[in-house]
């Protein structure tokens, strides 16, 4: 391994066989020429066990890990079982050993399962989620004012002029005030019947509740109807009573002040330029706010962010359009102007709980420079896109093939999503009643309504948009058209593959593939989702680096039949981008790439899909595995940063030894945990786990010896009989240590 690669003290290792399970993941390994097959249950990334596993780079180094079944032989199960059941008996479980965890405890215990982790980023959600509070009063029409202070001690104040959260005694908990009950109970708000605020990005209800549980201290003070009250908290609980403090003529709202709890969050501290840079973008979402940031001065100069200005009002009368002409600057523009426009989302008055709703949009096609699209719901950040992202490239496909049979041009119809999507810079809010989210972190909009109403609401925006610029609209259509029959060609170009003329191939158009003809130099990155395909094909070497994109977990072919393998989308395009067939077909000469790399997140659902390809691999291609053309990527799952220097940890026993010896004693050490490779920058991608000099790789194989057993247990644990993975549990549970499940 060269000299500065991320991964540090790695040993020589040797995986000897692998297969994947589902649910409880699962590699068969031999440590050792002379010992027996071990088992070890990967939670996430193959942890814990003594293996040798081949490293691929510039050098290898010798790594020792802990036996997760402590390195003693398994007895026989029969033996096993007897042995348990002399050993325990019924008063060792008893129910004494049930624990029930009330009001907060539990967010403080898993906050992982609120925020996303302890790390920077969750720190910085915590601000997100009073702020976003604050933004539903103004959003409401009740709110003009937000005040966001960050002050020394790592204590950040919100406050808005909006009504004030209620304190009148709460009619289900009558010792209790409403807001004493929003504080401190999971689950409660003004948010879930529609009647106190049309749209929010609070509807959980879980934001100030959780902010509080995860803050060493909490102050809240409420101005409602000429009248100031004050509440202090601790860790969750209220140190003080609900005091009236006295008039206050001229006030209005609420105002929450607190500090994050070092026993969740260690030493982080909030950054200057990332709260500024979140207070802009609210302030671009809703052009009715003003947003005042105010940031002691002796931040910014420990920080370095000298740029970032210590007082500014932020309001931006022109919304998302002054947002996007900010963010392209001075790129060039492929056609026309900047287009931005909003419309009401007109839900079905039939149904209880229809959405309806606002969309607002900003969007260009840039020229000679890739696009993004940037969506928020509820002024929410929805970096995982959703089904408002659906809806509006629904609307532009259609709107455009619509234009351009209207025009006559036939090519309009071979026009795609992707085409348009290539080069389109976009900004795209939606503002929708009683929205669904992906997990409490609300990174993905999941609400079924939202593709409906967004695409019918800017369709018919988009429509007129072409008819009063019918020259603008042509020119559209023909950039468009051009870029659709550069993807064809470029389809085209790969049905002749690389290694012979002779023989044609019909390769998946998502694939990006690359250019050498020399198969032996060659790699197949396999990653998961449009995300993680993006930042994989802007670090990847275009000569010799491919990368298809898979959606979600795959089919399990261990327990599914020929016809669904068949049928299968996300296989098939695999099986055509390798080019060497399956069954009677498969030839190895026609095998189109060197190596194979499995390169999925480093964690439990990463862990998941690398076992689903595995045991495809396995059943369908063993022939790939036998020799030696299946690797797995190892992605790094902790970035630690002290100054200008960066570490990056690959599970939680290298992130506890990079932070007592990887560093020098002084200055302070940040974490980050990457949620996955979609969020990764592709340069960090590219440095950790893409380039060959630097990166770590797991090479797959199966020793003849331990084919059978190999067999056997690939049967038990994907098969289509779930009593024998229960069996398996029973069988090495007690000699397994902690697991991410």
């Amino acid at each position: 391994m060269v000299p500065g690669s991320p991964y540090s003290g790695a040993k020589r290792l040797l995986i000897r066989s692998g297969v994947g399970a589902e649910g409880s993941f699962c590699l068969i390994i031999t440590p050792g020429a002379e010992t027996s097959p071990a088992l070890l249950l990967t939670a996430p990334r193959l942890p814990h066990l003594p293996r040798t596993v081949k490293r691929h780079g510039a050098a290898a180094r010798e790594h020792t890990m802990n036996d997760l079944f402590g390195g003693a032989k398994s007895p026989p199960p029969s033996q096993r079982g007897a042995k348990q059941r002399t050993e325990m008996h019924e008063d060792d479980y008893s129910a004494k050993d049930i624990e029930v965890l009330e009001g907060l405890e539990p967010v403080r215990r898993r906050p992982g399962m609120y925020i996303g982790g302890t790390d920077e980023n969750a720190l910085h959600h915590l601000v997100a989620e009073i702020l976003d509070n604050a933004m539903d009063e103004a959003v409401a029409g009740h709110a003009t004012v937000i005040d966001l202070t960050l002050d020394t001690g790592n204590t950040v104040t919100v406050r808005d002029n909006g009504r004030g959260i209620p304190i009148d005694p709460h009619p289900k908990f009558k010792t209790l005030s409403a807001l004493e009950v929003i504080l401190t109970t999971l689950h409660s708000g003004g948010k879930f019947a529609g009647k106190a605020y049309a749209t929010s990005g609070g509807l959980h209800g879980v934001g100030s509740s959780v902010v509080n549980a995860l803050s060493a201290t909490m102050e809240v003070e409420v101005a409602r109807n000429r009248v100031l009250w004050r509440q202090s908290y601790a860790r969750g609980k209220p140190m003080t009573p609900l005091i009236e403090v006295g008039a206050t003529p001229n006030r209005r709202g609420t105002q929450i002040r607190f500090t994050p709890d070092e026993e969740i969050f260690g030493r982080l501290s909030f950054s200057p330029a990332r709260l500024y840079r979140l207070c802009r973008s609210k302030a671009y979402l809703f052009r009715g706010v003003q947003i005042r940031w105010k940031c002691d001065p002796s931040l910014l100069k420990n920080s370095g962010k000298e740029d970032i200005p210590a007082e500014a009002t932020l309001h931006f009368p022109g919304g998302l359009r002054d947002s996007l002409a900010e963010d392209i600057g001075e790129t060039p523009l492929a056609v026309s102007q900047i287009w931005s426009g909003e419309a009401d989302m007109k839900g079905d008055g039939q149904k209880e709980n229809s959405t309806g709703g606002r969309v607002e949009w900003a969007l260009a096609w840039l020229e000679g420079a890739d696009g993004f699209v940037h969506s928020y719901c509820n002024t929410v950040p929805t970096p995982l896109g959703g089904t408002h992202e659906q809806g509006f490239r629904a609307a532009l496909l259609k709107g455009l093939r619509a234009w351009g049979e209207q025009r006559g041009n036939k090519r309009a119809s071979a026009i795609t999503a992707e085409d348009i999507m290539g080069s389109l810079a976009a900004k795209l809010s939606a503002f929708v009643r009683e929205p669904q989210f992906q997990g409490q972190t609300k990174e993905k909009l999941t609400s079924p309504e939202a593709v409906r109403l967004v695409e019918s609401a800017m369709r018919d925006r988009f429509d007129h948009f072409m008819a009063g610029d019918p020259a603008g609209a042509d020119n559209l259509l023909a950039y468009v058209i051009e870029r659709a029959e550069e993807r064809i060609r470029r389809r085209e170009q790969k049905d002749t593959p690389r290694k012979s003329a002779t023989r044609r191939l019909r390769l998946p158009g998502k694939l990006a593939d690359c250019s050498s003809e020399n198969a032996a130099e060659t790699e197949l990155f396999l990653v998961e989702g449009d995300s993680a395909g993006g930042s994989a094909k802007q670090a990847r070497r275009r000569e010799t680096q491919a990368v298809l994109p898979l959606r979600g977990k795959i089919l399990n072919v261990a327990s599914a039949s020929a016809d669904k393998l068949r049928q299968n989308q996300e296989l098939k395009d695999l099986i055509e981008a390798l080019g060497c067939g399956v069954g009677e077909r498969f030839d190895i000469a026609r095998l189109r790439y060197g190596r194979v790399i499995i390169m999925t997140d480093a964690d439990v659902d990463g862990a998941h899909i690398a076992s689903l390809l595995m045991t495809f691999f396995y059943r369908e291609l063993p022939e790939l595995v036998r020799r030696g053309h299946i690797y797995l990527a190892q992605p790094p799952l902790y970035r630690l940063t002290q100054g200008a220097i960066s570490r990056y940890a690959m599970d939680d026993a290298e992130l506890d030894r990079l932070m007592k010896s990887g560093f020098k004693k002084t200055g302070k050490i940040e974490v980050s945990r990457f949620k996955g490779l979609g969020e990764m920058p592709p340069a960090i991608l590219k440095e950790t786990t893409m380039d060959p000099a630097r990166r770590v790789l797991l090479k797959v194989l199966t020793p003849p010896e331990d084919r059978a057993r190999t067999g056997e247990l690939v049967e038990s644990l994907m098969g289509k009989k779930p009593e024998l993975r229960f069996q398996f549990i029973q069988d090495n549970a007690p000699r397994a240590g902690d697991l991410d499940i």
